[in-house]
């Protein structure tokens, strides 16, 4: 990053710093119709699949669904676990930002799960990096 960033740009450090909490997860069994309602009702693109533990076991974004659906497999019965991404790319709570960054542009992603000891506690998305570097340029009164 540039010197020419935002002041408060360097404030924030790493993931937990930034993530939103607190991240909605759904189980393996959790339908694609459940999945995609909350999401819309969340205003997200993509949700991570745990065990009760925390533990992160796959991923479903809007794309799974939508594919499963042209598929012809019905959203009311089909199960996170049939099409969710298995192979999950996450960051831990004490992931430098920029590292971050590198993750969500390298692969392209929409947004990252953030873990702590290995279980979820938060997701850091592209919005929440827009932000990190806004933020400093806007107050918020009450």
């Amino acid at each position: 990053m540039s010197a020419q960033e935002p002041a408060g740009y360097t404030e924030a450090k790493v993931a937990g710093d930034i993530m939103t909490q607190p991240a909605v997860a759904a189980s393996r069994t959790t339908t694609a119709r459940d999945i995609a309602i909350q999401m819309f009702l969340g205003g997200f693109s993509g949700m991570p699949v745990t065990e009760r533990d925390g533990s992160i076991i796959g991923l479903v974004t809007e794309f799974d669904i939508i594919r499963a659906v042209q598929a012809g497999k019905p959203a009311a019965t089909t199960t996170a676990e049939a099409i969710m991404t298995r192979d999950v790319v996450t960051v831990d709570v004490a992931t430098p930002l920029e590292e971050v960054v590198d993750v969500l542009e390298k692969d392209r992603f929409l947004r990252v799960p953030v873990t702590e000891d290995g279980l979820l506690v938060g997701v850091v998305s592209r919005p929440d990096v827009l932000r990190w570097l806004i933020e400093p340029n806007f107050m918020t009164f009450a």
